[in-house]
């Protein structure tokens, strides 16, 4: 804004006061604010890394610190008491390219779920663009995400995989249908939680049991077998969860060769989940996850902006 720039006047913004750059109060670009407000959106994400790390020693080391500790915790409970790896080839690999899913989705849940709140001075006291802090809360879990998938592809070369153009349609699917679910959801919850503190204790339970309900730990044919083709079945396997998680299945182990192996020697895939979800090709349904999480970002965009302004007074 130049020194010599008239003041704006009051009410509605004339065409030259707005090619002066000049905004009425409250008004902002909507659900396109990351993009406009780049700046502010890179300042609030250096600022969460700082308050999150503040007086820790190890610092982002923790983020892989903790994904391996909860990959040895249930590859001992799993793949060796309960002996889950002897009837699935590279167990490993199968079990953390699941878990890796569930915290990405857990994470960006859970802290755009608290990211109103959280920043309760901020909104409060000064006007920034509601929308940059979910978005900075998703990219923070970007960053913690990154390393993982950095020990996931180590741990899958050493299995003997190799990368291939199927791997990364399938990893960049994945990621599409999960980012857009997880970001709908936590927008919906952000919106609800300024309003009612009790909406992040169900976001916890909702990740918790997401881990359960998805194929991480066990085979996707077991839940074939014991639903068979009845409805549950089939609202299973087209949970948007389950099918990213077999789409990093895809990318990370199905077309590993002790996998490869195991199809060869056992025709009937009784030992290996399907080629993808629902046996479909490589990708299966992949085109059920996406709609079903584009839309559940439209419903939480949406509610996310009727609910912004009422931020400032329910906090």
């Amino acid at each position: 804004m130049s020194a010599g720039a008239a003041a704006p006047s009051i009410g509605r913004l004339s065409k030259a006061e707005k090619a002066q750059g000049w905004r009425a109060p409250g008004q902002d670009h909507g659900w396109l604010n990351p993009l406009y407000e780049r700046f502010l959106l890179h300042l609030l994400v250096k600022k969460e890394l700082r308050v999150r790390y503040r007086g820790s020693v190890l610092g982002m080391a923790w983020s892989y610190v903790k994904p391996a500790v909860q990959f040895l915790v249930f590859f001992l409970a799993l793949g060796v008491f309960l002996q889950l790896n002897k009837g699935m080839p590279a167990y490993a690999v199968y079990l953390f390219s699941g878990i890796v899913v569930a915290n990405l989705f857990g994470e960006v849940f859970g802290n755009c779920t608290r990211s109103i709140t959280g920043n309760q001075a901020l909104v409060s006291k000064i006007y920034l663009p509601s929308e940059l802090f979910p978005w900075s809360s998703m990219i923070v879990a970007l960053i913690h995400f990154l390393p993982q998938v950095l020990v996931l592809t180590i741990g899958a070369l050493l299995y003997g995989w190799i990368p291939s153009p199927t791997a990364a349609i399938a990893f960049f699917l994945g990621m599409v249908i999960l980012l857009l679910l997880s970001m709908g959801l936590g927008m919906i919850g952000a919106a609800l939680n300024a309003a009612y503190r009790d909406i992040e204790n169900f976001v916890d339970l909702i990740t918790m049991v997401a881990m359960w309900i998805t194929p991480i730990m066990y085979k996707i044919t077991m839940v074939k077998d014991a639903l068979q083709d009845s409805i549950w079945w089939w609202l299973y396997a087209l949970n948007p969860l389950a099918i990213v998680v077999e789409l990093f299945h895809v990318a990370f182990w199905r077309y590993g060769p002790e996998v490869v192996e195991a199809v060869e020697v056992d025709k009937d895939l009784s030992l290996v989940p399907p080629m993808g979800p629902l046996s479909n090709g490589p990708f299966g349904y992949w085109w059920v996850g996406l709609l079903t999480s584009a839309i559940v970002f439209a419903i939480g965009t949406l509610v996310f902006e009727r609910a912004k302004r009422r931020f400032a007074q329910e906090l």
